[in-house]
């Protein structure tokens, strides 16, 4: 516990250890303060460089930048031409974005169940689920574990569908030795304070199509074509058009100077991502109260959450009372997530219903995430694994 300058205790608060959390370095900041002290704050350099970067990162021909990963989600149904009445195929374990997309272009969203293990789209279920309107499935690489893309790939190219990789959780991981960021027709990611990277918020989706990417890079502003206001300077004109109904969901230099930044330390971060979850995964090995996700052997995870089962006991502790005690004691746990389909909005919108995809039902009521981020310090990682070894005794 720390002190004041008079040694007293009492007075100083418990820091609680989250579940996630930014790192920000002195040469992050440096880079940031650089960009403030140019000419360009927003529509310059910056931002094609950071794409660039991150294309080479990922294996992609293409990345665009967006001011969030709900606004690259966006963009990606966009340049997909997903409309009125088009249905496309997503898990329902994630966040509400990666439906709301589909939404926000007039589309319904129709929600897959997920396997047992993972909790990855199960690609079983997306066949049950396609029909004639069918045009699309997001595939969400949940906690940082890449889905089957072999399976959604056969199931994509046989039936004409435009395959999405919502990899917001899983920058860095692999399939089969292929980044993701490639694996798919789009792949999206974010960088929100809790990511691999972060800058402030902002996200990114990588293509090998030439069109989708012009699409998106005139959707993010405004709809207009690709003229940008450092373009028309450098060409000497005033003259743009708005082409599309866009929004703007540019991103800044200064956010895309830090991502830059932070992109560089990707490999170290998830290496401590990676010794985190080993940690864990040894220390729960024996405790049949706590259930670590299945990782299939052809993969290479890349840990944005740590996600648990609580396997409920005879003694009434489930997992509401795992969240409860866990918290009370400074251990600042979530639960990712609400499955889709049972949120008020979809149910009155769309009519889901409790039963839809029991699987993912089931979990929900189960699964809790531990502390997971790179700057948890191994004594944080053992007060974590203490504290969580004593509930199981309660």
């Amino acid at each position: 516990m720390e002190t004041d300058d008079s040694g007293n205790e009492e007075d100083c608060p418990i820091v609680m250890i989250p579940y996630g959390k930014q790192l920000i370095e002195d040469d992050d900041i440096d880079a940031v303060t650089e960009v403030l002290r140019s000419d360009w704050l927003t529509t310059g350099p910056k931002v094609a460089e950071f794409e660039e970067a991150f294309a080479r990162q990922v294996g992609a021909k293409y990345a665009v930048a967006v001011s969030s990963g709900t606004a690259a989600l966006h963009a990606a149904m966009f340049s997909a031409r997903i409309s009125l009445d088009d249905e496309v195929i997503v898990s329902s374990m994630t966040f509400a974005a990666s439906a709301n997309c589909v939404v926000f272009q007039g589309g319904k969203p129709i929600f897959a169940d997920i396997t047992p293990d993972t909790l990855l789209i199960d690609p079983k279920d997306v066949e049950k689920k396609m029909t004639g309107k069918t045009k699309a499935i997001i595939a969400v690489d949940y906690a940082g574990h890449p889905c089957d893309y072999d399976a959604l790939k056969e199931i994509a190219n046989r039936n004409n569908l435009l395959l999405v990789a919502d990899a917001c959780h899983s920058l860095g991981a692999s399939y089969k030795g292929l980044p993701v960021g490639s694996l798919a027709d789009l792949n999206v990611f974010s960088f929100h304070p809790v990511k691999h990277i972060t800058t402030g918020e902002g996200g990114m989706i990588t293509t090998n199509n030439e069109e989708y990417a012009n699409r998106m890079r005139i959707f993010r502003n405004h709809g207009i074509n690709m003229n940008d206001q450092r373009q028309r300077i450098a060409q000497g004109s005033w003259l743009y058009e708005m082409v599309e109904l866009g929004y703007n969901y540019r991103i800044t230099d200064f956010q895309c100077a830090l991502g830059i930044n932070q992109l560089r330390k990707l490999p170290r971060w998830l290496e401590r991502r990676r010794k985190i979850a080993g940690q864990y995964d040894l220390a729960f090995s024996g405790i049949k109260a706590i259930g670590p996700l299945s990782v299939k052997p052809d993969i290479e995870h890349a840990y944005h959450l740590y996600v648990v089962k609580i396997i409920k006991n005879d003694r009434g502790m489930d997992r509401g009372t795992f969240f409860k005690e866990l918290r009370s004691r400074n251990i600042g746990v979530n639960v990712h997530y609400i499955p889709v389909h049972l949120h008020p909005f979809y149910r009155e919108r769309f009519g889901t219903v409790t039963g839809l995809c029991p699987v993912a039902e089931n979990a929900y009521e189960q699964i809790l995430s531990l502390p997971m981020y790179p700057a948890m310090s191994d004594e944080d990682i053992n007060v974590v694994i203490d504290t969580v070894r004593s509930i199981t005794l309660l």
